[in-house]
């Protein structure tokens, strides 16, 4: 007789006969186990399951995993002491609901239709939300979820019967949520009940003033959050996260929606504890405002890392947000600031934010963008800062580029001074070349990713210039290999690549003599 066998894998069911695969729900009495005396007693010991399957759980794969994923389904359905973990294994992540609308006995045929592209919700068009009794279906995995990912809308309206205040995902660790609709339904309960297993949440969704202001409400309630991804929310909740030992990383995504509220100001509520352990602080928001009024209340003893992406942003507001980081001076490793329009008070659109970045020595990552003005930086203010930051191992500094820059004798004073240099992008003046490229050069051995961007659009000797590369740059083989303004330097590649091939030549010629 043929044997069968039945697998289950978020809420695809599949019974294979003789090769032969037909969708079906699963039934738990029809499971086929296997004697457990027949095993070694080692396997009935669960935390030796649970190391084995985790084992299986991270077997390299192409797409999501789908050998692992069958390798843990067929474990679930061979013996009741591998079900149990197996299957936690199995509902660990789910992306979006379509996984346990599965389960749902009406809906398991037109989720998993055959000519259905994985993803696709459009069988949810016009179908009648949950009944009661199919909420046990549809949570029938739910206290084994530990992370979740819900982008669906539309699927999100077919559960609105259960009730709000429901503890429906007791072991959520973590939830990203990408939709406005129903997002209390995943909120509320998990974050009062499930609080103290809550690690990471994240938000992404244009929103109501009402959603924000409930979700301020809720997001404190998560007292053992590591990392926060949401909208701006309000000062209430900001003091509460501030008061939170376990929050290492945050980010502020602003929500582009008119009915969105603008948090009213409140004297008793500004001062904020100090966010002790925060390490990672990133904004990115259409003002300034916002983000300059928390910076001036908060204090951030540990942090590290700081990415503001701006779309507007004064010279004042510049100086006054800058002057408020520099208390950070002594903890920060890595900043990037993105401007895509600057008010400046010079008529050209100068942006003067490098000498407010010299108090930070420890700096190793340094990224600062100026999508329609450019940064003040001559060679002066390069060596000062070049010298403020000893360990710096990244520096991008971009701009639109509409003036020259440094030159090649400021750039390689300046690289003297920070020997770990790996990647560098600066706007540099290629056509008054003035330094000899005969003299003895003092080499930089660290630098191996090398953008430069041409002041006038060109490189006016290319041979000069690649020379000058290869002597004083050792390790950089190409420049501006990976950007969009390589084409004005094709000819100096060219010719380092001849110079290359040529030292090759030399020194092999030298070894075998």
């Amino acid at each position: 007789m043929k044997s069968e066998r039945i697998v289950e894998e978020d809420g695809w069911d599949v019974v294979e006969r003789g090769g032969e695969e037909k969708s079906a729900y699963l039934d738990y009495h029809q499971y086929q186990y296997i004697d457990t005396e027949l095993m070694h007693q080692a396997l009935l010991v669960s935390e030796i399951l649970v190391e084995i399957f985790m084992h299986v759980d991270q077997i390299p794969s192409i797409g999501k995993n789908i050998v692992a994923r069958k390798s843990l389904a067929a474990l679930a359905t061979t013996c009741k002491a591998f079900h149990d973990p197996a299957m936690d294994f199995l509902w660990a992540t789910v992306d979006d609901l379509q996984p346990l609308l599965g389960c749902v006995t009406r809906l398991h045929p037109l989720i998993y239709c055959g000519s259905r592209a994985p993803g696709d919700d459009s069988w949810a068009e016009g179908i009648e939300r949950l009944s009661s009794d199919e909420t046990w279906e549809f949570l029938r995995h739910s206290d084994r979820i530990r992370s979740f990912n819900i982008t669906s809308n539309r699927l999100c309206l077919l559960i609105s019967i259960i009730p709000i205040e429901a503890c429906v995902f007791p072991r959520l660790h973590s939830l990203t949520i990408s939709t406005g609709s129903y997002f209390g339904l995943f909120m509320s309960p998990t974050l009062r009940h499930c609080s103290i297993f809550l690690e990471r949440i994240k938000f992404s969704y244009e929103s109501t003033g009402r959603m924000l202001f409930l979700l301020s409400s809720r997001v404190s309630s998560c007292n053992q959050l590591i990392t926060l991804t949401c909208p701006p929310i309000d000062w209430a909740a900001w003091k509460d996260l501030s008061n939170l030992p376990t929050l290492v990383e945050l980010k502020v995504d602003e929500v582009y929606d008119l009915d969105a509220p603008a948090w009213r100001l409140e004297p008793h509520l500004l001062n904020f504890s100090p966010f002790l352990y925060l390490t990672a602080l990133s904004f990115q928001v259409e003002t300034a405002e916002y983000m300059s009024i928390l910076m001036e209340h908060s204090q951030f003893p540990s942090l590290k890392k700081f990415c503001i992406y701006i779309g507007f942003m004064s010279s004042p507001e510049a100086e006054r947000l800058f002057r408020k980081l520099s208390h950070c001076k002594q903890t920060l490793e890595e900043l990037e600031v993105v401007l895509f329009e600057y008010d400046s008070d010079d008529p050209q659109g100068i942006v003067t934010i490098v000498p407010h970045l010299l108090c930070f020595t420890q700096l190793r990552i340094l990224q600062i963008e100026c999508i329609s003005s450019y940064l003040y930086l001559d060679n002066n203010l390069f060596l000062k800062a070049m010298s403020a930051w000893p360990h710096i191992h990244t520096l991008k500094m971009e701009d639109s580029g509409r003036r020259p820059s440094i030159t090649f004798h400021g750039l390689f004073a300046a690289l003297c001074q920070c020997p770990d240099l790996e990647t560098l992008r600066v706007l540099i003046d290629t056509v008054n070349i003035d330094i000899d490229p005969n003299a003895e050069p003092i080499q930089h051995t660290s630098l191996r990713t090398l953008v430069l961007e041409s002041v006038r659009g060109r490189v006016e000797n290319a041979e000069v210039v690649a020379h000058i590369i290869f002597t004083w740059l050792p390790c950089v083989d190409q420049v501006n290999t990976d950007v969009d303004d390589w084409q004005p330097w094709e000819p100096v590649n060219t010719h380092l690549a001849s110079l290359r091939a040529a030292a090759q030549r030399v020194t092999g010629a030298a070894s075998n003599t």
